[in-house]
């Protein structure tokens, strides 16, 4: 087991694009850590640094307290699980998984012992003798991660192994790899772009954007406490709300957008001190724009009308998505009522569950 750490890591392409600027990253042992953002963020680049099939161009990286920046894949201890499986379609899924203890030079009874036992918490040893076209893309996943148990190695990447995979069965493979984690108790890093993977995987999760890391937190400290713009749009689905708008205070403090105009508790006064007779973006999960019909309590603002344009119900809730000339809107609701298209209604805003960011430096409002 093992921590991995960056200082300052940085990467360079032809001197001139810059894919990863100024990383600094704590990795705990037995960890389990996701790196998510948008493609093109530098994300499967850090993790390809990591594990030595790219060269840093400054900074550190260590891996048990031991700097790595010059060691090949093969002398840092990690095992990497690709987006493709990367199995070689002659060989058997036993010779597969075994392939990197043999070159390695293990006695035949310990590749035997340790491929059993990695078969055996994936549940595949009955597709030992096989080769892997006779297997499905869940199970050839499931050799790829065999392949990798089998080395016990201090640190586990994986590249974004489920993307090929259909819906329901990356939701499965989402299951097994966090089963694995609890099993094996090691670290782990996953990169994703898919931020709901993110959520459900990680006990942490690093958010990237050109090459910079944005924040690190928790699943729920970053749903909850956005530090700044990107991260607050690009964490939850459906995305969050901004709406453009000025506060004035005329004796109450208010927000007015195109569509809303909102009386704001004092408590944001101090927030917004800075900001009065100033544009902000005020942001609004789905889930906290309320039907006025089914709505109740002290922090609900006052009815606000939207017109309705697309309607989605998705069984165990609805969306519904409205507009101003610029932008779109969506709010989240029990499938009690059904909206139609082109339906006026009215709405409130959660006003404890509103958020306030700069415009001009995208930063939160703390």
């Amino acid at each position: 087991m093992a921590s991995v750490q960056l200082k300052q890591v940085t990467k360079i392409y032809d001197g001139k694009v810059t894919a990863i600027r100024n990383a600094d990253l704590m990795i705990e042992d037995r960890e389990f850590v996701v790196l998510v953002g948008p493609s093109g963020c530098g994300k499967s680049t850090l993790l390809r640094m990591i594990a030595g099939l790219e060269e840093i161009s400054s900074g550190e990286i260590l891996i048990d307290s031991k700097k790595v920046n010059t060691l090949p894949p093969k002398d840092r201890d990690i095992a990497m699980v690709f987006q493709n499986y990367a199995l070689y379609p002659h060989m058997t899924v036993f010779d597969n998984m075994a392939f990197g203890l043999k070159l390695r030079k293990f006695p035949k009874n310990e590749i035997r012992t340790r491929v059993t036992e990695a078969a055996r918490i994936l549940d595949i040893e009955q597709y030992l003798d096989r080769k892997p076209k006779a297997l499905s893309g869940g199970q050839r996943q499931r050799v790829a991660l065999g392949r990798a148990i089998v080395r016990k190695p201090k640190v586990f990447l994986f590249d974004e192994p489920l993307s090929n995979l259909d819906a329901k069965l990356r939701v499965q493979m989402r299951i097994e790899i966090n089963k694995l984690h609890h099993k094996l108790q090691t670290t782990m890093i996953y990169v994703t772009h898919d931020q709901i993977e993110a959520m459900t995987m990680g006990d942490k999760i690093v958010i990237l954007k050109d090459g910079v890391i944005q924040q690190v937190d928790s699943p729920l400290n970053l749903y909850n406490e956005p530090i700044n713009l990107f991260v607050a749009g690009f964490i939850g689905s459906p995305a969050m709300n901004f709406f453009l708008g000025r506060v004035e205070q005329n004796g109450e403090l208010n927000f007015h957008s195109k569509l809303f105009n909102l009386n704001l508790p004092e408590s944001l006064g101090q927030k917004l001190k800075d900001f009065r007779d100033k544009e902000v973006i005020m942001g609004v999960r789905p889930e906290h724009i309320h039907d006025i019909s089914l709505s109740s309590g002290k922090s609900i603002s006052k009815p606000q009308k939207i017109k309705v344009d697309v309607v989605e119900p998705i069984g165990n809730e609805i969306f519904v998505y409205f507009s101003d000339p610029e932008n779109n809107y969506c709010l989240r609701m029990a499938p009690d009522i059904l909206h139609q298209a082109g339906e006026n209604i009215d709405v409130a805003v959660d006003l404890n569950r509103v958020y306030f960011f700069d415009p001009r430096t995208d930063k939160r409002l703390a």
